[in-house]
Formats: structure tokens, sequence, C-alpha cells
């Protein structure tokens, strides 16, 4: 168990990795040209289990606007929450309800930003609503919210802070079937284009990207934390070859 229960300062600071997030994500028009994906990609990752959103939701879900979706998701980005780090998994739905409640209440946005949320034991939560497996615009990364995936760490990993090796192990596993959708790899760069000039880039500029990216990379935050970020060279690796590629 957690050793204090957040309350309505713990639920801001669950929501501070948030800042550069965009609520109305979903709501934008896609800044970039829609490209089918393809018919059968040749780089396809079994897909992880994945705890639906009623699990942590517990009745407590709110009135929400209907789903929007993207062509494809051509890049996936890494956040943390800034959360603490000692808590017992049983609690991450908790945990979970509580980033809903700031992000919905606090910020009014229309649901969670984040598509996925991980825990240190490796247990993988759908985010926001519309289905795992499509392509939902989510909330995540101002900017850069259109043909993107944003995956949440469950707690703080700035510098010198270890990095559970069961919940990078489940990121490289989800990335790897959903970048694999689109038979993108994890270890390369796709083009993005900036949506809102709060990002790291004016809107309308298109920038080339990791695939596998850190909030960093779209918006000017430390998030997902040094120690995080150091492991995402290894998380794209082991992605890379969850997907058969060499």
């Amino acid at each position: 168990m957690l050793a204090c229960l957040p309350g309505v300062a713990a639920v801001l600071a669950l929501v501070l990795c948030a800042i550069g997030v965009d609520g109305r994500g979903g709501r934008a028009p896609s800044p970039v040209v829609a490209r089918p994906s393809p018919s059968h990609p040749s780089h396809q990752a079994p897909r992880p289990p994945i705890v639906p959103r009623s699990r942590w939701l517990a009745g407590d879900g709110r009135s929400q606007p209907p789903a929007r979706y993207d062509d494809q998701v051509a890049a996936v980005f890494i956040h943390h929450t800034d959360s603490p780090n000692g808590y017992d998994c049983a609690d991450a739905p908790r945990i979970i309800r509580y980033l809903y409640a700031g992000q919905t209440g606090t910020r009014e946005w229309d649901d969670i930003g984040y598509n996925f949320l991980v825990d240190r034991c490796g247990t993988i939560y759908e985010g926001r609503a519309g289905g795992v497996d499509r392509p939902v615009t989510g909330a995540h990364t101002q900017g850069f919210n259109h043909r993107t995936a944003g995956i949440a760490a469950l707690g703080t990993f700035t510098a010198g802070v270890p990095v559970p090796q069961a919940m990078t192990d489940a990121i490289a596993a989800l990335v790897a079937w959903k970048l694999g959708l689109s038979d993108s790899d994890p270890r390369g760069s796709v083009r993005l284009t900036s949506s809102n000039s709060r990002s790291r880039y004016a809107a309308g500029t298109t920038v080339l990207l990791p695939t596998l990216a850190g909030h960093s990379d779209g918006y000017m935050t430390s998030c997902p934390g040094a120690a995080l970020a150091e492991r995402l060279p290894a998380i794209r690796e082991l992605a890379a070859r969850l997907q058969g590629r060499s």
C-alpha cells in the first residue's frame, strides 16, 4: 500500500508531468497527410496483456465526446507521471484514477491524456478511451498528439532513480506491438508536423523525431525523467527484436 493516500496536493503533483500535454488533442484536425497503414505489416509483434480502463475507472467515468482517430500510430512518446515510486502494484488502479481525476477535474480535459500506463510490476493499463488496437488521438504531447501514442510510466524517474526492469520490458512489448501495426521500426525516425507553437516547434513545422521518443523530444520538459530517458535506447532495441527485426 502507499505510505499515504494522495490528497488534493498529491492530485496536482500527479499531473505535473502533464504540463506540455494538450487536453484538446483529440479535437483538432490532423496536421499531417494521412497515409494508409499496410494491410499486412511484416513486423508485427504479439499484443501484450492490457488491463481495460473499466478496471481502474471503477464506475467513475465522466461524460466525454466520442474518441477521435488518426490513420495510424507512427510514433510513441514515453512519459512518467511524477508520482511516488514505492507503491504496491495493487494500488496502481487507484493511482491512475487520481491522474484521471486531476486531468478531467483540475485541468478540465475530457479524458485522461495517455493512451496507456505501465506500473512498476510491468502491468499495462488502457488509458484514453477509444480502443487499444485503434490509432486513438491522445492528449499527451502538446503539438504532437496526432499519429502518436502516449505511454506513461507510473512513478518519478529523475537522475539516479532505478527504473524497474519489469516496467521497461512491458513498455518494450507494448511499443513493439503498437508500432508493429504500422510496420514502424522502434529504432527509426518519423516526420511529424507540430500543431501547436507551445511545443518545441512552431505550429506547422515538420520535424524528424525518434519513432520511440521521450516527452522532452516534443516539448520543453524534463519528462520522462533522466533515468527513464537513459533506458530508451535499450527499450528501442528490445522492441525491435520483439518485432523480429535483426
